[in-house]
């Protein structure tokens, strides 16, 4: 089986830069996926990411199930908890909630997955999830009971990214959080980036194509947009040529 995170490797040693579209199963009316779907495959996404804070369950299976017959792209699982997991996926995005400190996101969840992924297909990819303060609470924040790490602390931010690559991370992800008031700042990206020989995700209110171009540029292997894409349809059409 083709393995996602080498291909993120192989991209990231090459200098390539992927873009992932976050859709939450909470906020996609399933008779929109069809149309949504196909606006992704038009763009240059290079992954599908499904995932919410706050989702039904079922919602994330049936949804991914329907996205899996309609597009090609990778889908991997973000999820908030441990419904959210299903096999129809690709992969997982194993998250520890390393920027907080409550111990039910950093082994208690994962312990229940285990159990949901005695067995399975999924790829699963280590992930250090780094929350970072964005101007207002976050999904995150309200559901782990933690707190996001202060954006003027940039070495704190930088040493805690480097620890979760020393504990065994593959990849490290720096979120702002759904709708962020203010994305992670390009000093943040560099600086841990600076860091890390591992690849690093960034997401969180990119809104732009120079946005999201100047993240890349700062340091991000991987982006993920996904409420900037919910609020309005027409940002796809600004990424149908190479950033």
């Amino acid at each position: 089986m083709k393995s996602i995170y080498e291909d993120i490797l192989k991209a990231s040693a090459k200098g390539k830069k992927l873009l992932a579209v976050l859709i939450d199963p909470d906020k996609m009316e399933r008779s929109y996926v069809r149309s949504f779907v196909r606006l992704i495959s038009s763009s240059i996404a290079t992954h599908i990411f499904v995932g919410g804070s706050e989702v039904d369950d079922q919602k994330t299976q049936a949804l991914v199930a329907q996205i899996k017959t309609l597009i090609d792209l990778p889908v991997v699982l973000f999820p908030g908890e441990v419904s959210q997991i299903t096999n129809d996926a690709d992969a997982l995005l194993f998250l520890s909630l390393i920027s907080g400190r409550n111990p039910e996101y950093l082994i208690g969840k994962h312990i229940e997955a285990a159990a949901k992924l005695n067995g399975s297909n999924l790829e699963v990819i280590p992930t250090g999830y780094i929350l970072i303060e964005n101007g207002k609470e976050t999904s995150v924040q309200r559901v782990s009971k933690t707190m996001p790490m202060s954006r003027a602390n940039i070495p704190l931010i930088s040493y805690t990214a480097k620890a979760g690559e020393l504990l065994g991370m593959k990849l490290i992800y720096l979120e702002a959080g759904s709708g962020a008031t203010h994305p992670v700042n390009h000093e943040i990206i560099m600086e841990v980036k600076d860091k890390l020989q591992i690849p690093l995700i960034v997401g969180g209110g990119i809104k732009s194509k120079a946005a999201l171009k100047k993240t890349f540029d700062s340091g991000a292997d991987l982006v993920v947009i996904g409420t900037a894409f919910e609020n309005d349809s027409s940002f796809f059409n600004e990424l149908k040529i190479p950033i």
